[in-house]
């Protein structure tokens, strides 16, 4: 399926549910992060990366040390 633009993509992912009834929510982010910054020391050391289990190289999760791992 090809689509035209983000408010065809939006409205196509807010009709998806499953069999048993899960629904879908939609947030569409505006804003614009900015390329090029660099992790500083301390970023670094208090972050711990998860990596996936399937696609380890595509798929990670950037944790603060205080924050409880959710699977």
């Amino acid at each position: 399926m090809l689509c035209d633009t983000l408010d065809t993509v939006v409205t196509f992912m807010r009709k998806a549910s499953t069999s048993t009834g899960l629904r879908t929510t939609v947030n569409v982010m505006r804003r614009h992060d900015e390329t090029g910054r660099k992790a500083t020391a301390q970023m670094k050391q208090n972050l711990r990366i998860v990596f996936d289990n399937l696609r380890p190289k595509w798929n990670y999760r950037a944790i603060p040390q205080d924050a409880t791992v959710i699977n």
